[in-house]
């Protein structure tokens, strides 16, 4: 560049003085006859648009993973893998993308190996996790793969380019999380059992409409200090501890527990926390899944408990009786605790919990979807 412009436009310049407008045009003239600035405009404009393509096919990428893992976590049926379609659609500007491939876990089929390329699919989980892959590319709306060049067929030697092809590619795993902070609150693995009849009785999950309101009979009484904990056949011995529910740790004070290395720790307070009324009461009112830990054993005294977990069951609150602190059922009013019997009523249900943490417990009824990689 500073060759070009000592010796074309220096003389160019002193001819014209200190014309500045004459000097602008000159340089103009002689960076397009030097091809200089189609050069410039192909760089910018022609590899712009093709990262912009790139984002909108990973975008694409990853709506359609998550919206094929969410028809496998939800059924009745099998995954859907056409859900990817309109999801990797909807993320182009143009309104069409190619969805090249589908497959993963389940009726999916298998994927091939990851290439390592930067727009490949990361590797396949570890067994036993659930996952989608989901690979995006280049279509416009006449129906071709490439995506046109603006400038670059004006470059020496390009006059024949055709465009490039974009590729993207997202992976979504599901399934129930094996580690989270749930509500501080517990119940024995036992319990759940009864409760779902071993997994395979749930609820139908809010927003109702458009579900149906359960039957009052799902509506399940957890009794604080109950007459409890005589253990079952469905589980392990111990796995069944006293009192229907129990208070759990609540370190930050926000009526959350924190699981650690698979165990949490037990609360002998038989009042809720402050927070626990506030978080209780909104859930309870909008009708709000909690996230509740199962446990499968119980340990140590009562002032330092430490509950074993199994897994994370999701749960509607629709009523509770504490000390100070009452709300009447609002699906099964007959299920009110009274008195000094403390209390809390709900139901189970099936449903997909957006809890962010590692994959791969027992299903209890709570599952979560993450993309990886």
């Amino acid at each position: 560049m500073r060759a070009l412009t000592g010796g074309l436009a220096g003389p160019m310049l002193r001819l014209l003085g200190h014309d500045d407008r004459g000097a602008v045009a000159v340089l103009v003239a002689i960076l397009l006859g030097g091809g200089v600035l189609l050069g410039m405009a192909a760089l910018v404009v022609d590899v712009g648009q093709l990262y912009v393509e790139r984002a909108q096919l990973q975008n694409g990428a990853d709506a359609g993973a998550l919206a094929v893992a969410k028809t496998c976590v939800h059924g009745p049926g099998p995954c859907t893998p056409g859900a990817a379609q309109l999801y990797a659609n909807l993320n182009s500007a143009d309104g069409t993308s190619a969805v090249n491939l589908v497959c993963g876990s389940a009726n999916l089929g298998a994927c091939p190996a990851s290439t390592g390329k930067i727009y490949d699919c990361p590797p396949a989980p570890q067994p036993g996790i659930n996952y989608v892959d989901v690979h995006t590319g280049t279509l416009t709306a006449s129906g071709s793969t490439l995506l046109p060049p603006s400038f670059a067929r004006t470059l020496l030697g390009q006059k024949n380019y055709g465009g490039s092809t974009v590729f993207a590619c997202a992976q979504a795993e599901w399934g129930p999380p094996s580690a989270a902070s749930g509500q501080a609150l517990t119940i024995s693995a036992c319990e759940w059992d009864q409760a779902t009849k071993n997994g395979t009785l749930f609820a139908p999950p809010p927003p109702y409409p458009p579900n149906p309101l359960p039957q009052p009979s799902a509506d399940r009484v957890l009794k604080l200090h109950a007459a409890a904990g005589g253990g079952c056949t469905t589980e392990p011995a111990g796995a069944d501890g006293p009192g229907l529910f129990g208070w759990t740790a609540d370190p930050n004070s926000t009526c959350t527990t924190p699981i650690i290395n698979g165990a949490f720790g037990g609360n002998t307070g038989g009042n809720a926390s402050l927070a626990c009324q506030q978080v209780m009461a909104a859930d309870q009112a909008n009708r709000t899944v909690v996230f509740l830990p199962i446990y499968v054993s119980v340990s140590g005294s009562q002032a330092s408990e430490t509950y074993t977990l199994k897994g994370f069951a999701a749960f509607v609150i629709t009523g509770y009786n504490l000390p100070g602190f009452t709300a009447s059922d609002w699906l099964n009013a007959a299920n009110n605790c009274k008195g000094s019997t403390k209390c809390i009523n709900g139901y189970f249900i099936h449903v997909l919990v957006q809890k962010p943490g590692p994959i791969g417990g027992p299903d209890l009824g709570a599952d979560t979807i993450r993309l990886a990689g």
